[in-house]
């Protein structure tokens, strides 16, 4: 036998034998394997999540204050690890690292393990009265999402503000004037949700693709942008309108127990004019750059009031459950507007000796839903858990983070330290630093979230204005609402997103419309915070007290 027919006699003719020898198969599936399991070790998302720790651990080693604090028991250890915290929370909270209502409970543990305050210290601050407040008024609004009383509630504003003959202007106003009304009282994100299908559906009586006139183009980004801005203007009304203004009344509360709280009435009374002025602008120019009067013409062909009156007649007359929802509401508001009135007149809460807060009543109605029954079926209520859990335990879990944070700043003596590296700014006049606050977080806010930016920089404007001998408010207020002018980017907010997906908008249209709304706004509460905000909050008085001492002597402008 030859070399070659030994050859063919030692290897087997076997079309699945392996190509390589099993030793270096399994080199190259071992190689396989290390070069995914390195890539999934090295990716961006990882690196934000160990970007927190690292920045809290650069601060805690190499970060060194003079002294202890102020308020007694706080030490420099405690102040630099206060801030190593809030570096990384923020670092998580603006990357998005790790789910915001994770980031949000870790005070939980965070204070506890650098020795910033106690759990128990910690964990009162996620359950107050301002998250009460939150709870039972997002129950009401679920109440009022389910039997669809927004939508019938939308659908009669629109139908008289139709015009016959049609007027677009007119129009556009109803609809965005039910979306603020409809955001004043349940969150703004909530609102556009449940006004965006309304909206949409008065559009899709026009025709799309290339026929599409101009005029019918416009309109239809009018509608849209006039949705989600509307939404947001109308929840800086009221304290349940956003979760920033819960954060800012929280943080008051939490930094000054000794002033007055500031109540909802309170609120609405500043609140109101302020996006009332900021409504009118919007319509102004959404009909100056996309709704003139004389497209009337080309959308009366598509668009009356038969078709309007048709949706409301699909949803019958109102129901038992539905007037019941409606009542409930209604008394809340008004018990919301006369807890606390004037100093002459005090208001059914001086019946409690200020035991009773918003949060109390806001609980106590959503109670109401669970016992009063719907007329629908035997034994069952107008509301039960299973409805419930939609709730947004995200922002509740956020605004207790808000809370956990001023006390810890507070606490720690971080808030000192804070308040002597802003000594420069005492020279400062106010009516240049307000518009620059309010420009601040309307810039951070269009790349996070409001609330995120809210909790991020309201601690730091209570430092600059004891630095500017300033009431606090005359610079918390206009950061807070700087940061709910998210009107430039879909991912400011998600009730951008929801306006956005629609098709109808692109970002150019947005900016387009959203650069002067955010001038104007800032330039609207730069003058009333000034004068309005003055009668309102008393930012008049010479005096406000923190936990350890008085805060300022006086105030100037």
């Amino acid at each position: 036998m030859d070399g070659n027919e030994s050859r063919h006699h030692n290897v087997p003719d076997d079309s699945k034998a392996p190509l390589l020898p099993m030793s270096d198969s399994i080199t190259v599936r071992s190689s396989h394997s290390l070069n995914s399991c390195i890539q999934s070790v090295f990716t961006l998302q990882n690196f934000f999540i160990l970007l927190g720790p690292l920045l809290c651990a650069v601060i805690c080693l190499c970060v060194k204050f003079d002294g202890p604090g102020s308020s007694g028991t706080a030490t420099a250890a405690t102040s630099r690890n206060m801030l190593g915290v809030l570096a990384w929370m923020f670092a998580w909270w603006l990357t998005e690292a790790v789910p915001m209502p994770i980031t949000s409970m870790s005070p939980l543990f965070l204070f506890p393990l650098f020795g910033i305050a106690s759990c128990d210290d910690v964990a009162e601050a996620y359950m107050d009265d301002v998250i009460s407040l939150v709870l039972g008024s997002f129950i009401l609004a679920l109440a009022v999402e389910h039997y669809n009383i927004h939508r019938r509630l939308a659908l009669n504003i629109t139908l008289v503000f139709c015009g016959d003959p049609l007027n677009p202007p007119l129009l556009l106003l109803g609809i965005c004037a039910t979306t603020a009304f409809v955001s004043m009282w349940m969150h703004n994100v909530a609102a556009a949700v449940m006004m965006m299908p309304v909206a949409t559906g008065i559009l899709h009586r026009f025709p799309s693709g290339p026929t599409r006139s101009n005029e019918v183009t416009n309109f239809c980004k009018a509608v849209v942008l006039g949705v989600i801005y509307s939404a947001a203007v109308g929840g800086m009304s009221t304290l349940t309108g956003t979760g920033v203004n819960l954060i800012l009344v929280g943080m008051w509360r939490s930094y000054f127990p000794e002033a007055d709280p500031i109540s909802f009435s309170t609120w609405f009374f500043f609140g109101f004019p302020l996006a009332l002025l900021i409504f009118f602008v919007l319509w102004a120019i959404l009909c100056l750059l996309y709704c003139r009067k004389s497209s009337g013409q080309a959308l009366s062909a598509y668009l009356d009031k038969s078709h309007l009156r048709r949706e409301l007649d699909l949803l019958g007359p109102m129901a038992f459950a539905e007037k019941m929802v409606l009542a409930v509401f209604s008394i809340l508001i008004l018990l919301w507007m006369t807890r606390s009135i004037t100093d002459d007149t005090p208001g059914w809460g001086a019946l409690f000796q200020g035991r009773a807060g918003d949060g109390t009543v806001s609980v106590m109605m959503a109670t109401l839903l669970f016992i009063i029954p719907n007329k629908k079926q035997k034994g069952e209520r107008l509301m039960d858990w299973n409805k419930c859990k939609k709730l947004p335990w995200n922002i509740v879990l956020l605004l207790g983070a808000g809370f956990a944070i001023a006390n810890g700043v507070r606490s720690s003596g971080l808030a000192d330290i804070l308040s002597k590296a802003l000594d420069f700014l005492e020279a400062a006049p106010y009516l240049a630093i307000a518009p620059i606050v309010c420009l601040i977080s309307g810039a951070i806010t269009e790349f996070t979230s409001n609330n995120s930016t809210t909790t991020l920089v309201v601690p730091l404007l209570i430092q600059i204005a004891k630095t500017m001998h300033l009431h606090p408010l005359l610079l918390m207020v206009p950061g807070a609402i700087g940061a709910q002018f998210a009107f430039l980017l879909p991912t400011g907010t998600p009730s951008n997103i929801v306006g956005f997906t629609t098709g109808h908008i692109e970002i150019p249209d947005m900016i387009k419309t959203g650069l002067p709304l955010k001038i104007a706004g800032t330039l609207a509460l730069s003058i009333l915070m000034p004068t309005l905000g003055t009668v309102v909050f008393g930012t008049d008085k010479e005096v406000v007290h923190m936990t350890n001492g008085p805060f300022l002597h006086r105030h100037r402008i």
